[in-house]
C-alpha cells in the first residue's frame, strides 16, 4: 500500500509499515516538513497514497473541504502504541487500498471506525 506519514507520526509506526512491505514515504522526505495540512493532502492524492497522521484537523479538511484522498487517523499514546499497532494492521490486512483511498479511518486501541467519502 502507498502511505504518505505526516510529520507527527512516530517511527516506530514507520518502521512497522516498512517492515510489513508497504510503500511509505513521510512529508520530511519530499520536503513538506513546514507545509500546511492542505497541501499534504493534495500532495498525498496527487502520488496516490494514502495519509497516515496523528493530526484530528484533518478531519475537517476532508469532509467539509473535500480534499484529499484516504486518511488513516491514528488515536495513539505512547502507552497505547502497541494496541493501536495492532489494529493498524489489521485496518491494512482487511480493506483494499481502493477502498482505504476513499475513507477516513479512525483507528484506536480499541478499533476502528471507516467512514466512506462521498466522492
Amino acid at each position: 500500500m502507498k502511505l504518505l506519514l505526516d510529520q507527527d507520526v512516530y517511527a516506530i509506526t514507520k518502521r512497522l509499515l516498512s517492515s510489513r512491505g508497504h510503500d511509505v514515504v513521510t512529508v520530511a522526505q519530499i520536503g513538506l516538513s513546514r507545509a500546511d495540512d492542505e497541501e499534504i493532502l493534495r500532495i498525498a492524492q496527487e502520488q496516490g497514497r494514502i495519509l497516515v497522521t496523528r493530526d484530528r484537523d484533518f478531519g475537517n479538511l476532508v469532509f467539509v473541504k473535500a480534499l484529499g484522498s484516504g486518511v488513516l487517523y491514528l488515536r495513539v499514546l505512547p502507552s497505547t502504541q502497541g494496541a493501536v499497532h495492532d489494529e493498524l494492521e489489521f485496518v491494512l490486512e482487511t480493506y483494499t487500498e481502493q477502498e482505504l483511498a476513499r475513507a477516513f479511518v479512525v483507528i484506536e486501541a480499541d478499533g476502528h471506525r471507516i467512514r466512506r467519502l462521498s466522492r
